[in-house]
């Protein structure tokens, strides 16, 4: 899709919301071979989206599908290709052109996957979260505002914790290390990229808890990147799907949790166990693989897998459909009813 086509522009959040981050037609493609034979991954397409203050956007999908470049790209850890960031309506691509300013990555923390490989094993739990404090200057009492990030996220007794290392962490404490760190500068969105992936079970809970905790008394943002449609229901307020570097569905979470108009939204809902439904539930199937992102054919990604592809799937993207309210979905099953 060309990304400096006429679209139709994201969503306005509501007079009642602050919108804190917006996102338009933004666009990553990787260069891959030689000056002589150059082709490009199109990681990303023309992704266009808000987040409020106090507000969780869930993004899922498979792996590949472009969510983790989405969050680098809004973290200004990759240049995008096209697309603009506004923060606070501020158009930062286009400001801070070179690398993003001081003040971008105050607003702006992200919380890694691996908890594990997120954290220097040479360096005290103390240091990890007392770095960013003298770095952006937030507070005269570094030790005193390492205590309290550390009671914040609920790893007590704080002082016992700041004199620990890595090693000494399970993955859940290692987790809630990176959320301290990321407070630390008292930044107004998280980026959490598949926070609670790697850790067990029995403990994620209670890190999505605390992101909860710290949207409600706080008024932190998150983008929630997961693979998980369950976890995505339990924090997200919206929830948006990706598909091979498209954003194809888009609603608050129960309502694309319970009525999915998208063929690859209802795919994931249908691996997701349902005790409700008994042996009745219903499993979509589906055909053929994942597209190759590497200059990939116009038209829908999905049409592959789709069983109700038509001869237009295969032609056009589908543009942004209203379903009902800030539901909207790219499929031409709903654009042409």
């Amino acid at each position: 899709m060309n990304p400096n086509a006429s679209q139709p522009e994201p969503p306005v959040a509501s007079s009642t919301k602050q919108t804190v981050l917006e996102v338009r037609h933004l666009t990553k493609r990787f260069p891959i071979g030689n000056a002589l034979r150059q082709k490009h991954v199109h990681a990303l397409n023309d992704a266009s989206f808000i987040i409020n203050r106090g507000e969780v956007v869930a993004l899922v999908g498979e792996s590949g599908s472009g969510k983790s470049t989405t969050a680098r790209l809004i973290a200004r850890l990759i240049e995008p290709t096209a697309g603009d960031i506004f923060l606070h309506g501020r158009n930062v691509l286009k400001e801070e052109r070179r690398s993003a300013s001081l003040r971008y990555r105050r607003a702006i923390q992200m919380i890694f996957q691996d908890p594990y490989g997120s954290l220097n094993p040479a360096r005290t739990i103390g240091f990890h979260i007392e770095r960013p404090i003298k770095i952006h200057k937030k507070s005269l009492d570094t030790r005193q505002a390492v205590l309290e990030l550390l009671t914040t996220v609920g790893l007590n007794p704080a002082e016992e914790f700041a004199q620990k290392f890595p090693y000494q962490l399970s993955g859940g404490q290692r987790q809630r290390v990176a959320i301290a760190r990321a407070l630390a500068v008292e930044p107004e969105v998280i980026l959490a990229d598949e926070p609670v992936s790697m850790l067990d079970v029995s403990i994620r809970m209670g890190v999505l808890n605390l992101i909860e905790q710290l949207k409600e008394e706080r008024g932190i943002s998150f983008l929630y990147i997961t693979h998980d449609l369950a976890s995505a229901r339990y924090i997200g307020d919206r929830t948006i799907v990706m598909y091979a570097g498209h954003m194809v569905e888009g609603a608050e979470s129960t309502e694309l949790m319970d009525q999915p108009a998208h063929p690859y939204t209802k795919l994931l809902l249908s691996a997701v166990p349902n005790p409700e439904a008994g042996l009745a539930s219903k499993v979509v199937q589906a055909r053929g693989e994942i597209p190759s992102l590497i200059d990939p054919p116009p038209g829908c990604p999905f049409v592959p897998r789709c069983p109700h592809a038509m001869d237009i799937c295969r032609q056009v993207m589908p543009e942004k459909t209203a379903v009902s309210g800030d539901h909207w979905v790219r499929c031409h099953l709903v654009s042409l009813v």
